[in-house]
């Protein structure tokens, strides 16, 4: 972490977030399973970029093409194995779209300003590539400390 570091918004090497709820009720979608909301237009961007390469993946499911959100929600989610297959790639596509409306209608800070790297009002991740893949490093002590929880919250819930 750094010290009095002052980050750009429009530094498309950081992810920045605020904690909230998204309007609808997601299922399917990681993205929407999160309670962190996106808050400059590079992280709706790169949100976007992300579900993209998610829904680009291709499995096979009885007999059927899948994308990647609908192959982990049938892996992983105990509800949506229970449904039927068709209703459950209806369903990503009906959350997909309600996302990206979401995120269309959301109020984003401006381009022009700049936030201290170190404070407690937004989530921010630096952004780091690791050959074809982008990995999100919490980037302050406030954003290392929600993952840490976020990621016992997972961890208690797989037990």
């Amino acid at each position: 972490m750094t010290d009095d570091k002052v980050i750009n918004l429009d530094d498309i090497n950081y992810a920045i977030y605020k904690i909230g709820e998204w309007e609808n009720h997601y299922e399917i979608n990681q993205i929407g399973l999160s309670n962190e909301i996106p808050v400059t237009k590079n992280t709706i961007m790169h949100i976007k970029f992300s579900m993209d390469e998610i829904r680009n993946s291709e499995f096979s499911i009885s007999d059927k093409k899948v994308n990647g959100f609908v192959a982990i929600a049938m892996q992983l989610n105990p509800k949506v194995q229970e449904m039927k297959l068709d209703d459950v790639i209806e369903l990503e596509e009906t959350e997909y779209q309600n996302i990206l409306k979401e995120m269309e209608e959301l109020d984003v800070l401006s381009e022009d300003e700049t936030i201290p790297l170190e404070n407690e009002d937004y989530l921010i991740y630096k952004l780091e590539k690791d050959c074809h893949v982008t990995t999100s490093i919490p980037a302050n002590e406030f954003t290392e400390k929600y993952y840490q929880n976020e990621l016992k919250k997972i961890e208690d819930a797989l037990d």
